[in-house]
């Protein structure tokens, strides 16, 4: 028999009866950026996840200064394992995110969203200590794991405790502003390294090591500002404290109708999923039923819908951004341009990401998920495949074809535009949409760690990529980029404007009816003890 939730004694409601719509949109305020500026908790998070933005994107000229060169002499192109050694001191950084990725649900759950950010911090600031101190190779990249876990549960704990602490008709809006500051952060971060680069002596790169900490430190100190996550409350059986901090959040009284009506709907899910979780597992706890919720997205009712939110991230690594966002000066000096301008170029390159992502961030709804992966998947391809036979026929003949240099840079500028309007955004939004709200947090978690596991791939191998196959790395980054158009196709289906009901249907799942009856059971349950709490009262 199904364990049924039991919370604090629901307090401070106003009766009222349930929503006709269950997708009803509760609003407190104007959409968009109008919106969060009137409201100060939502600014705030915005504010700490831009910080958390700027711990992305340092040592990208870092690998490229002399000054490092002579102190970790393994990094330096004349060493016979530099391929090796350069690919590996950047992939052991996304080793630790994958790391972080897959043990952020737990901890999230178990100690707040808010402490998961603070542990995060931590082990992120032990391991930029470790960077900026670190007197050989090995020190460095066991400085750079130590640290990748703490970017790991960021990159994953600052968009959950977004998404839970901001008003409904605000979350959108939110998480455009989350995803583009992480690009923002790394433009600036990068140009902060370029500054450092023409300075005397190791400063020039372990100064950009040290300023990784402020922006974690800023985060991790100051999330405790902020109230918990309403929704880990009610996870805690604390439901009055979850009204409280959802009262705090929304600047209006607990007996507001739209705060009582957003948190009957947080009680709700959380006690519907609880019930779904202990009829699928009746006589499991703790780590054991842990496990098998990370296995239940590989068991055949869920294994679609874990192929595309798996599958996009995938191809978005492996469509080659990371490639130009970690070695883009390397790229760039082998199109013929000389080392400053090499840098200058590889600057602009998130500043591409940034201008591109943008409109698509805002209109996704509009232009849809399927054709966007479909028809970006081919748009990707094509610059990659034109790059290749560029760079077969004119490598090692730049000084005397300087157009044809420029024309390789005009291409990779191509790419990244195609990217950021299409692979870019959508990694992101499938995961959070293909699951079923039980599954949702550990198919969303298990998305992340994809993405970082298939960057830690391509920091890996593109060094030896490049010096051995050279224009060969475009037609690999191509033929995966036509790949990912072919898996669009068959395989994803269009989320644009569906409810979860229209979803299940296109995957042809009907196993979900079963989690709506219950939903709908605890729903009318919700409300009525919330009422009969009044009446007592």
């Amino acid at each position: 028999m199904a364990k049924e939730f039991v919370g604090e004694p629901l307090a401070h409601i106003e009766e009222t009866s349930p929503p006709t719509e269950a997708c009803e949109i509760i609003e407190y305020d104007t959409h968009g950026l109008s919106g969060i500026v009137r409201s100060p908790y939502v600014l705030g998070a915005a504010t700490l996840a831009s910080m958390g933005g700027f711990s992305f994107g340092y040592g990208n000229i870092i690998l490229n200064m002399d000054q490092f060169h002579e102190q970790y002499p393994e990094t330096a192109p004349g060493h016979p394992h530099y391929g090796f050694n350069v690919g590996f001191m950047t992939g052991m950084l996304e080793l630790g995110v994958f790391i972080g990725c897959l043990f952020l649900p737990y901890l999230a759950d178990r100690i707040s969203r808010k402490w998961a950010m603070t542990v995060a911090m931590v082990f992120f600031v032990i391991g930029a200590i470790i960077q900026t101190a670190a007197p050989n190779y090995g020190t460095l990249v066991a400085g750079r794991a130590i640290g990748g876990i703490g970017v790991g549960t960021l990159a994953m704990g600052a968009p959950l405790y977004i998404s839970e602490i901001s008003p409904p008709n605000l979350r959108g809006s939110l998480l455009v502003l989350e995803a583009l500051s992480i690009v923002l952060g790394a433009i600036i971060s990068y140009w902060i390294t370029y500054g450092t680069k023409g300075m005397n002596g190791e400063w020039s790169f372990r100064l950009p090591f040290l300023l990784q900490m402020p922006p974690a430190l800023f985060v991790g100190l100051g999330i405790h500002l902020f109230p918990f996550s309403p929704r880990w409350l009610v996870m805690r059986h604390r439901d009055d404290e979850s009204l409280q901090a959802l009262a705090k959040l929304r600047q209006v009284p607990t007996t507001d109708d739209r705060v009582q009506a957003e948190w009957k709907g947080i009680i709700t899910e959380v006690r519907s999923q609880q019930e779904i979780l202990s009829l699928e597992h009746p006589n499991s706890s703790g780590v054991a039923l842990e496990l098998q919720q990370w296995a239940d997205l590989f068991r055949p009712r869920c294994l679609k819908r874990t192929a595309v939110a798996l599958g996009i991230p995938f191809f978005q690594q492996f469509s080659g951004i990371n490639a130009f966002v970690y070695y883009a000066p390397t790229f760039f000096k082998a199109l013929g341009q000389d080392d400053n301008m090499a840098l200058i170029l590889s600057g602009m390159v998130n500043i591409c990401q940034l201008i591109a992502g943008i409109p698509t961030f805002l209109y996704l709804d509009r232009m849809g998920r399927r054709k966007l992966a479909i028809f970006g998947g081919i748009a990707m391809a094509i610059p990659h495949l034109v790059m290749a036979g560029v760079v077969g026929k004119f490598d090692g003949k730049w000084a005397a074809n300087p157009g044809m240099g420029w024309l390789g840079v005009a291409l990779i500028y191509i790419y990244v535009l195609c990217y950021a309007c299409s692979y870019g955004p959508l990694a992101w939004t499938l995961p959070a949409e293909v699951f079923p709200s039980s599954r949702r947090a550990k198919g969303v978690g298990a998305a992340t760690a994809m993405v970082w596991l298939a960057n830690f791939v391509i920091g890996v191998v593109v060094p030896e990529m490049v010096i051995k196959i050279g224009w060969g790395t475009y037609l690999f980054f191509g033929i995966f980029c036509a790949l990912a158009a072919v898996f669009s196709y068959f395989l994803v289906p269009e989320t644009a404007r569906k409810s979860l009901e229209q979803v299940s249907e296109a995957f042809r799942d009907d196993g979900i009816a079963q989690e709506e009856a219950i939903h709908e059971r605890v729903r009318q349950q919700v409300w009525g003890s919330t009422v009969q709490a009044t009446s007592n009262a």
